[in-house]
């Protein structure tokens, strides 16, 4: 079904929907240079054009002008997909763009499916399989970390490192298996106690990595943030003051808050989702019951619980006993507001507030980053795990190493040994797609934009 797709010539609009000044129309597939120059009419020929090169004239439909463009060509192997490729930029009206799709249809172009570009230079060999998805992290990045982390990705950060643990750890498997062709002859090719050495030490690197994993994830998508606690302990006056906007309501009436108010925000360079939730208290009212159940779901999602108490009433406190079963496996921020009212509750908290006057509001930040990251040392030259998939295959390559360990430990044969070492090696393979099923391929792809 692969190469079936290869030999189409396939078409998709690159730049975003809309109107603008540019409009760019990617074409890619064996024979997609004839197909554009049977529409296009310049100074020479496309057919005719060496690789790299620019070429200004009109694309023409039935004797008429639908627009003058820039065709820019590229020839297989040194294009973006692997394949004979061209990009027709246009003028950015939509009208404009329909016109050209429809005309490229009718010229046996088909349109592109999501990913379809990448994927070719996935099966090009133009980029392995990490490499691809970091593509899309590129596009759909939110910070400058994510940013460069998807970058660092694209270049090769990731697969190198794959590549390295997985040619230390193959050596010792190539030895194994010489060993088995040997059996009679109880020849040992590799000394158990180096090769346990090995292992150990290549399980330490895998295991590292998976372990980057929570700190990489929030780095690439952000921290949900679940601010809870009673009514009128100034959640949402906490997220107003953030926000530097009155975006939630605040009033004395308890249960002004009834369903979850969600905002994002970027502190210190750190992206978080903010979900400001319903008082947490005994109520007889079927909405706002609703909203107190959406508050718990609210604090099960959250990377990071912050339970608001009132400093000048400690008849709220019992906020603990309610949501305790939730948040014991929760990183959690105790915060004491309204500290500019005499103090009377003398409850355990991380750090004392004002959301009216901003007092502690900057060590509060501070509590944040240090609950997420738990004083964790980031270098944008680090390599972060941030994709599940990613996580999933190392975790399984560890498990793998483990019970080739194991095996060593019993004193088991070589072939124990080496096929729980090569199920480690196919775990790593599959990050970056030298063992990858069809359904993964099209499950990774579906999620790009069309396009790219």
């Amino acid at each position: 079904m692969i190469k079936e797709l290869e030999n189409d010539i396939i078409a998709a609009l690159a730049t975003p929907v809309g109107y603008g000044a540019l409009s760019i129309i990617r074409v890619s597939g064996k024979d997609c240079i004839n197909s554009v120059d049977g529409i296009f009419s310049g100074k020479s020929r496309l057919t005719d054009a060496p690789g790299y090169s620019l070429h200004y004239g009109n694309i023409i439909a039935q004797d008429r002008v639908i627009d003058d463009v820039i065709v820019s060509l590229f020839r297989n192997p040194n294009s973006y997909t692997g394949e004979d490729s061209c990009e027709i930029s246009c003028h950015g009206n939509p009208l404009i763009v329909k016109n050209l799709l429809q005309i490229l249809l009718q010229q046996g172009v088909r349109p592109a499916e999501p990913g379809e570009f990448t994927k070719r230079a996935f099966l090009n060999n133009k980029l392995d399989l990490s490499q691809a998805e970091a593509v899309a992290d590129i596009i759909n990045s939110s910070t400058e970390s994510s940013l460069n982390g998807a970058r660092s990705q694209l270049n090769g950060l990731l697969s190198g490192k794959i590549k390295l643990l997985k040619e230390q750890i193959l050596n010792a498997a190539s030895l194994l298996e010489l060993e088995l062709d040997f059996a009679e002859e109880d020849v040992e090719f590799i000394e158990r106690t180096r090769l346990r050495e090995l292992i150990e030490n290549i399980n330490k690197e895998i295991s590292g990595l998976a372990d980057s994993y929570s700190y990489g994830k929030i780095v690439k998508d952000g921290v949900n943030v679940a601010i809870v606690g009673s009514t009128n302990v100034g959640k949402s006056s906490l997220l107003n003051y953030i926000l530097k906007e009155s975006r939630a309501i605040v009033s004395d009436i308890p249960g002004t808050t009834r369903d979850i108010i969600q905002e994002d925000i970027y502190i210190n360079g750190i992206y978080y989702k903010l979900y400001d939730t319903a008082g947490i208290r005994n109520s007889s009212d079927f909405i706002e019951n609703e909203g107190i159940s959406r508050s718990r779901e609210a604090i099960k999602n959250a990377d990071l619980v912050v339970v608001i108490f009132d400093a000048s009433d400690s008849s709220g406190n019992r906020i603990l006993d309610e949501v305790g079963d939730i948040i014991a496996q929760k990183k959690v921020i105790k915060v004491l507001n309204k500290s500019d009212l005499p103090i009377t509750n003398f409850v355990e908290n991380d750090v004392s507030i004002s959301a009216k006057t901003g007092k502690g509001i900057d060590l509060f930040f501070g509590k944040m980053e240090e609950a997420v990251f738990n004083n964790s040392f980031y270098s944008e030259k680090n390599l972060l795990i941030n994709n599940a998939r990613h996580h999933r295959c190392l975790v399984q390559a560890n498990e793998s190493l483990d019970k080739s360990l194991f095996a060593l430990g019993q004193n088991l044969s070589g072939e124990f040994i080496s096929a729980d070492i090569q199920a480690a090696i196919s775990h790593l393979n599959e990050i970056i797609g030298e063992v990858t099923s069809e359904d993964v391929l099209n499950n990774i792809f579906s999620k790009f934009c069309i396009g790219k």
